[in-house]
């Protein structure tokens, strides 16, 4: 099993681990501040350093408990200590998109009460899903007005684990179908953007609302009925 240190310290650009398998082109580590792609966020990017050698990591991927960091270049023993580096501006960038993505479900749920279906995101870009049908008359205008309001009311966002019989009396984290998160996890990580949202959530986030930038919605599309996508982009 892998140490996520990224679920207890989003801010950790460096750190220090022990290889624990290789596998063809990658390592699976003790521990990592590499995040691995799930839950619509991307995997970090970044470099594995040892006494023997260094390579780039070009994905990281979740399989049997461990994360799995591909490497373009030499390869580390099982055994070998390394000092990992994430490119921390991509790292950034997507912290702060999804905390935007965050944001937005709060705007529309305060505004509308109307769920997020799904969403995916790339660095200062992304798309979210809400059971709208059919959109409000200027929604895309007003969300933006709004998003950018609660960026600028620089909301503290704060990381908790809760036991799951807690967290499903949690109606916020009922909202976000905490109910859905297989039985096996006793224990759910919440971000809460305070004030704003509330979500069970295992991703990166920035440390407030302030640090997000600039929100814009660049698009809306139907994807069929009771379901609409925002397409939005920051700077």
């Amino acid at each position: 099993m892998t140490d996520q240190l990224y679920l207890r310290d989003a801010q950790l650009q460096t750190f220090s681990a022990i290889v624990t398998a290789v596998s063809d082109d990658a390592v699976a580590l003790d521990q990592t501040a590499f995040y691995a792609t799930g839950g619509g966020q991307p995997h970090d990017t970044g470099s594995l350093a040892w006494a023997a050698g260094s390579a780039n990591v070009t994905n990281v991927r979740k399989a049997d408990g461990s994360h799995w960091h591909t490497l373009d270049g030499e390869m580390p023993e099982v055994g070998a200590e390394v000092t990992g580096t994430l490119d921390w501006e991509r790292r950034h960038q997507l912290m702060r998109t999804h905390t935007a993505m965050h944001i937005l479900c709060g705007v529309i749920w305060n505004e509308y009460q109307v769920p997020v279906t799904g969403g995916n995101m790339e660095p200062l870009k992304g798309r979210m899903d809400f059971a709208f049908d059919p959109l409000p008359e200027g929604f895309a205008q007003r969300v933006e007005e709004l998003v950018n309001i609660e960026i600028a009311n620089d909301h503290p966002i704060e990381v908790s684990f809760l036991g799951r019989g807690v967290a499903l009396q949690d109606d916020d984290l009922i909202r976000t179908k905490v109910n859905l998160i297989p039985e096996s996890v006793t224990e759910i990580r919440v971000v809460d953007i305070v004030g704003l949202d509330k979500q069970a959530d295992g991703g990166t986030h920035v440390q407030s609302t302030s640090e997000v930038g600039t929100f814009k919605v660049v698009k809306t599309e139907s994807k069929g009925k009771g379901n609409k996508r925002l397409r939005i982009e920051l700077s």
